[in-house]
């Protein structure tokens, strides 16, 4: 074991070197002129006040939550004796603090060199797309990083500190359920920081949008529109926090639950099948970080696109490669009945799952980009108004959930037979092949979510060089960087709820193997769940309920935040005289303070709707029906994830279609009409899908901690 552990800590000490060489090559660069800091010092000051104070009301909640976790965990460990039970207690509810906290740290971290890359790529645009597109990877490299080495260190360490360094097979097998609370920290954060920062961005975005675009008529990211600044700090508070957290926890849940199946199969792998994850998780950071070097462009021509994809590229083929000789290496062995394991098997798991993230990032892509049929038709139907917009891209979200329920299916199934087939006789034998097609998918997460943070920081750099006056040359840069970072938060997010999806079987498998521990059955064996019983079938009912109850509180909670930016933007037009003649100087701080409020306010009704109801259904129906509540809640919030990203996404760049010039181009009754249905898609794509992602996982871990309760 001394060997993989040291390969593991290795990769973390290798990952905070590359982050330091990063952070040190963006803070050399040049700032730009005296207007471009001033900008993005408003754009810094607004997303580190609105973090500070996010992180203090989700402190607060998590203080209260790790209190109950511990008084929970102890009464429903009591048949073990009160010593063994306030172990577990404390085990579980320590693990939930530092889930939480490292959450926390990944995302600050991430939000704080966006919010300092922006301004520097912005400035390296006026030296040609490649110094800019470097800058602006580079930066979102930080937080790609950041939220992967953090997730591998959280979890390798707690493994070690809960028995997995006392070479005591039994202490092995049980540390792995005692970090559950390490998934659970980082799910809450993850919920709130997504949700907090969905609300507060979209509200900004269609508040500035509203009034500035369609009611004065004024462009994108116009400096005399007040709303503008803040709509920029949503970039970053949105989609730098609020997905860093995300795949943060989406890391670490997947880690354990993949640690929890491998216990199943100790006597064919011991150790190795448990410690497997980590070690697939440290190969996928080597990778992502050699990947990002490979990302250039010489011709400035050419779409930035092509050369992410070229490193995203070098990434996956470089898992593909090493992964051979880790699963040969950690997943050989002999069956009870002395046949040899299909390793072979277990590789072609793997690729199964690097093979489901491509097709993933290519569905978000022919469905939210406007070089194809999707989003070309909600444009044509702009034409004749909003009501047509809105329709058509209702439609178009609907339709984008079909293929990608159809791909996951089949991943889960190839994945599963493969398991099957590579370890029969073992009834965890599939689950086994599902949590390494999900290690797969997830190799590339550190390069993913590099790509993703290039998309706020991209987005503000435009935002800076058209607040600050630059030439026209530089704005044509940052112009093309912007439309790429777009195309680049919309596959993360496809990435993210693909991931999530397999995420959730794989949790769904480790929480029946937790209720086999309790009820005292051979992990090996089955335990059904049988929808028909009431119990179970009222539970379900449940989970699909409140997947649409939280969507609507959290779009509802941008409909009413962005009704105060309209207004507190109509006043400012219409009581600072001089703002339209460029003569005075918005209040940008009173838009950005609004906003903070507001979305602090709206995201903990939502939030703790989503924590309280499986603990409830678990209690008050027991262990089968909180089941029914996990595997149907998971469905429907896979499904709605993707009808609202997609959908979203789709009126988004049906508005950006127009703008290029076509049906009229901008300012024509079809822009207009665009405008709305992009508004209308704001919330679906930004707040209440994201949050979605985060959600199907958190009741996943949500059941995992609190299973010793239900009844």
């Amino acid at each position: 074991m001394g060997a993989y552990i040291a390969l593991i800590y290795g990769v973390i000490v290798f990952a905070i070197l590359v982050i330091i060489g990063l952070v040190r090559f963006i803070f050399s660069q040049e700032k730009g002129n005296e207007k471009m800091q001033e900008i993005a010092g408003a754009i810094r000051e607004g997303a580190m006040a609105f973090l500070n104070r996010q992180y203090k009301t989700i402190g607060i909640l998590a203080l209260i939550v790790a209190i109950i976790i511990i008084i929970a965990n102890y009464f429903g460990n009591l048949s073990k004796g009160s010593s063994q039970a306030a172990s577990i207690a404390f085990h579980i509810g320590f693990a939930f603090i530092t889930g939480a906290l490292c959450s926390a740290i990944s995302g600050y971290l991430g939000m704080y060199i966006a919010v300092n890359s922006n301004v520097r790529a912005a400035a390296g645009a006026r030296k040609g797309l490649n110094r800019a597109l470097q800058i602006a990877l580079r930066g979102g490299a930080v937080t790609g990083l950041a939220v992967t080495a953090l997730s591998l260190l959280g979890v390798a360490t707690l493994f070690l500190l809960y028995g997995g360094a006392s070479g005591k097979e039994n202490l092995i097998k049980e540390a792995p359920s005692l970090i559950v609370g390490f998934g659970f920290g980082a799910s809450f954060v993850a919920l709130f920081a997504q949700l907090g920062g969905g609300i507060y961005t979209k509200a900004a975005d269609v508040g500035a949008d509203l009034v500035g675009k369609v009611e004065a008529g004024i462009p994108e990211d116009d400096p005399r529109n007040p709303a503008v600044v803040a709509d920029l700090v949503g970039d970053n508070v949105g989609d730098c926090a609020g997905r860093g957290a995300d795949l943060f926890e989406s890391t670490a849940a997947e880690n354990i639950g993949a640690m929890i199946l491998g216990v199943a199969l100790y006597p064919v792998f011991g150790w190795k099948g448990i410690l497997f994850p980590l070690v697939a998780r440290a190969i996928g950071i080597v990778s992502s970080v050699i990947g990002l070097f490979f990302v250039n462009t010489k011709d400035e021509s050419k779409d930035p696109m092509k050369a992410l994809n070229k490193g995203y590229f070098v990434t996956t083929i470089l898992n593909l490669i090493v992964l051979v000789f880790v699963v040969k290496a950690m997943l050989s062995g002999k069956l009870p009945n002395g046949q040899e394991v299909n390793w072979w098997l277990l590789y072609g798991c793997a690729v199964t799952g690097v093979v489901l993230s491509y097709i993933f990032v290519w569905l978000t892509d022919y469905y939210t980009s406007y070089h194809y049929r999707p989003v070309q038709e909600i444009s044509r139907a702009s034409t004749t108004g909003p009501a047509t917009n809105i329709i058509t891209g209702m439609s178009v979200g609907m339709e984008s959930t079909a293929l990608p329920v159809i791909f996951i299916s089949i991943a889960i199934y190839i994945a599963y037979k493969l398991g099957e087939h590579a370890l029969p006789g073992f009834a965890n034998g599939g689950l086994y092949g599902t949590a390494i097609a999900t290690m797969g998918m997830l190799s590339t997460c550190a390069y993913i979510l590099a790509m993703d943070t290039f998309g706020p920081i991209t987005d503000n750099a435009g935002g800076i060089t058209e607040m600050s006056g630059a030439p026209e040359e530089v704005r044509n840069v940052t112009d093309r960087l912007d439309a790429c970072g777009n195309t680049t938060k919309a596959l993360t997010k496809g990435y993210a709820i693909g991931s999530a999806a397999l995420a959730t079987f794989l949790l769904f498998s480790a929480y029946l193997d937790e209720v086999k521990k309790i009820l005292g059955r051979p992990l090996e064996s089955w335990f059904s769940v049988d929808i028909g019983k009431p119990e179970v079938f009222i539970g379900a009912f449940i989970g699909a309920m409140i997947v649409y109850l939280f969507s609507s509180t959290a779009i509802r909670a941008v409909g009413r935040a962005a009704q105060y930016v309209i207004l507190e933007v109509r006043r400012q037009f219409k009581e600072i005289p001089g703002i339209m003649e460029g003569r005075a100087k918005p209040d940008y701080a009173k838009c950005v303070d609004i906003v903070t409020k507001g979305a602090l306010k709206e995201m903990v009704v939502p939030g703790m709707i989503v924590v309280i109801a499986p603990i409830l259904v678990g209690i008050l129906l027991g262990k089968e029906a909180a089941a029914g509540f996990l595997m149907i809640g998971t469905i429907a919030g896979v499904i709605l994830a993707l009808f609202l990203n997609n959908g979203g996404g789709a009126w988004d760049n049906a508005k950006k279609f127009i703008e290029l010039g076509n049906y009229g181009g901008k300012r024509s009754d079809a822009h207009k009409a665009a405008v709305v249905g992009d508004t209308v898609g704001d919330p679906c794509k930004d707040t209440a899908g994201p949050s979605l992602h985060v959600l199907v996982k958190l009741i996943s871990t949500i059941t995992l901690v609190f299973v010793s309760l239900f009844r």
